[in-house]
C-alpha cells in the first residue's frame, strides 16, 4: 500500500517532524509514503505566469494520487492545494486522513470528506492515533 501525503508547501520544513512521524508509522504498517510537497519542485521566474508550471505540477500531484490508496491531509498549516489534492483523491475513491495539531485552525472542508479525522498533541499522540486508524482500517478489510 501507498500513502499520499498532502502538507503545505510553505510550512513543510516547519511540520518535518510530523511528516517523519507519519512515514515512520507507515512504514510500520507495511506502506510507502509519497511526500509530493518534498519531492516536486518548480519556479516561476518574476513575472511570468505561472500556469504552465502550475499546470504541470498539478498533473504529477494527481499521477501520484493516482498510484496511491489513501491520502493523509496533514493540515496544520491549511493550504489551498492539500484541499484540491484531497478533492481529487477522493473523487478518484481514495480514503482521506484529515489531521492536525490540537492548537491549529479546523478545516471544515477537509474534515467534510476525510475518513478518519486526527487531532493530535504531539508525535506520540500522532502514531498512536494513526495507528489506531490503520487498525480500524483493517479490521474493516
Amino acid at each position: 500500500m501507498k500513502a499520499y501525503i498532502a502538507v503545505s508547501y510553505k510550512k513543510r520544513k516547519e511540520l518535518s517532524a510530523e511528516i517523519e512521524t507519519i512515514k515512520n508509522t507507515l512504514a510500520a504498517q507495511g506502506m510507502k509514503a509519497v511526500v509530493f510537497a518534498n519531492e516536486f519542485t518548480f519556479t516561476v521566474e518574476a513575472g511570468k505566469t505561472c500556469l504552465p508550471a502550475g499546470r504541470e505540477m498539478m498533473q504529477q500531484a494527481m499521477l501520484s494520487i493516482d498510484e496511491c490508496d489513501l491520502l493523509i491531509a496533514e493540515t496544520t498549516d491549511k493550504a489551498i492545494g492539500i484541499g484540491i489534492e484531497a478533492g481529487y483523491a477522493k473523487a478518484k475513491g481514495k480514503k482521506i486522513i484529515y489531521l492536525r495539531r490540537k492548537n491549529a485552525e479546523h478545516s471544515t472542508t477537509l474534515a467534510g470528506i476525510s475518513d478518519f479525522q486526527i487531532v493530535y498533541d504531539g508525535l506520540v499522540d500522532l502514531k498512536s492515533q494513526l495507528n489506531d486508524v490503520f487498525s480500524k482500517t483493517r479490521a474493516a478489510e
